[in-house]
């Protein structure tokens, strides 16, 4: 994957992530308030002030997650971003991890 191609799924992805969480603070419970700038997305839950921060990382050319629970590495392999450790998609991970620091069950989709 080129550099340029690399940089457009990523784009697309953080875009994706949220535009989802956006559309469950407005529709659930859930009380998170996103911040963009550039190539990182950072998801603040207002209620415990706790904070999940996605970023992409083009030279290593993988979305980074800092969590709670931890960091982690997803690498772009077709459509889906894959945990280099555990196998993990991207969405299903951070449905988990909003899960547990917002509070209340979330499902996020790829639209992918």
């Amino acid at each position: 994957m080129t550099e340029s191609e690399f940089l457009k799924q990523a784009e697309a992805t953080l875009d994706q992530i949220e535009a989802s969480l956006e559309d469950l603070a407005d529709t659930s419970d859930l009380d998170v308030e996103c911040t963009r700038s550039g190539n990182v997305l950072e998801i603040e839950f207002i209620d415990n002030g706790s904070k999940i921060i996605v970023n992409s990382q083009a030279p290593m050319q993988e979305l980074w997650v800092a969590a709670k629970s931890g960091g982690f590495h997803f690498k772009a392999t077709g459509t889906q971003w894959i945990n280099t450790r555990d196998g993990a998609e991207l969405f299903a991970a951070l449905s988990e991890m909003v899960s547990k620091q917002g509070g209340i069950p979330v499902v996020l989709q790829d639209a992918g």
